[in-house]
């Protein structure tokens, strides 16, 4: 593990369920999942289906300590845990982290509520890994490691939910999965979570031709990611949560539109891999 990298990973980029077939292939059909590696540590944002691919891959490399953040419990944000894999082994240590319920549920309840009869065969005491459950209220500030201080702010969503900034080595990443913007206004907490951040993950759900008919859904559009990163100045904007309908020649022309109005924009998809050790972003 390189202990200088600053480096997210997208396991999985769509909102609201999983879709498969020949129109999905390029941008990915995975619910969320979002890791950051800071140096020798590694977490995770939300355990939608790309956290089932996420945990082979840590299995393989031998990697037995690391943190889950939750935005919120919606099925597309936690539909994976039942399935990933490091889990059911007795050698790993998980601490979860959780603040969209403060003071309604706490992470092991949400969890418990989760994973088991009648909507899982089993319940969560299945796991053997050392699961660690972490409660927080919007707006502390988590150091879950060394070097490591992630702030957070709720997001206007249904059901509460939380967005992240995390700050290591000098640099910044923020994650905004789920959040509907007010028409003419730039969320304050938004925009104090991306201030200057190398890449801001946001809710791209919907384009704004489309915000009338799903006003009151939760979401928001590219064309608001956009003013507010360009209102934060923030350096690249990825396009995320895309809509489960949207195929690849959709979101294609909406990343190209989007990159025309801000240069850093694009649209995310399962497998990339963007690397932060440096001045300039590395892409693959």
């Amino acid at each position: 593990m390189d202990e200088e990298a600053f480096r997210v990973r997208f396991w999985g980029v769509r909102g609201s369920l999983p879709v498969s077939g020949p129109q999905f292939i390029r941008y990915g059909g995975n619910t969320a999942c979002v890791e950051v590696q800071c140096g020798r540590h590694t977490l995770f944002f939300d355990a939608g289906s790309g956290i089932r691919p996420a945990g082979e891959a840590l299995m393989a490399a031998a990697i037995n300590d690391f943190d889950i953040f939750f935005t919120h419990c919606h099925y597309d944000h936690i539909v994976g845990l039942p399935f990933f894999f490091p889990f059911y082994d007795p050698k790993i240590r998980v601490r979860l982290w959780s603040g969209h319920l403060a003071g309604r549920m706490t992470t092991w309840e949400m969890l418990s509520e989760f994973m088991r009869p009648p909507w899982f065969p089993v319940r969560l005491e299945i796991c053997k890994a050392n699961l660690d459950c972490k409660d927080f209220v919007s707006g502390d500030i988590l150091r879950p490691r060394e070097g490591i201080a992630i702030r957070t702010a709720s997001l206007n969503h249904p059901g509460g939910c939380i967005g992240y900034r995390v700050e290591w080595g000098g640099r910044a990443i923020a994650v905004i999965t789920d959040t509907e913007h007010e028409p003419g206004k730039l969320d304050p907490a938004i925009l104090g979570l991306i201030e200057g951040a190398e890449l801001v993950v946001y809710d791209c759900t919907y384009v704004e031709e489309e915000m009338q008919r799903y006003r009151g859904y939760g979401h928001s559009t590219w064309q608001q990611g956009v003013k507010l990163c360009k209102a934060a100045g923030a350096k690249r904007l990825a396009l995320f949560h895309h809509d489960p309908a949207r195929t690849d020649a959709q979101i294609e022309a909406i990343e190209q539109e989007a990159a025309q109005a801000f240069s850093g924009a694009f649209a995310a998809r399962d497998g990339q891999v963007l690397d932060f050790v440096r001045q300039t972003v590395k892409q693959r």
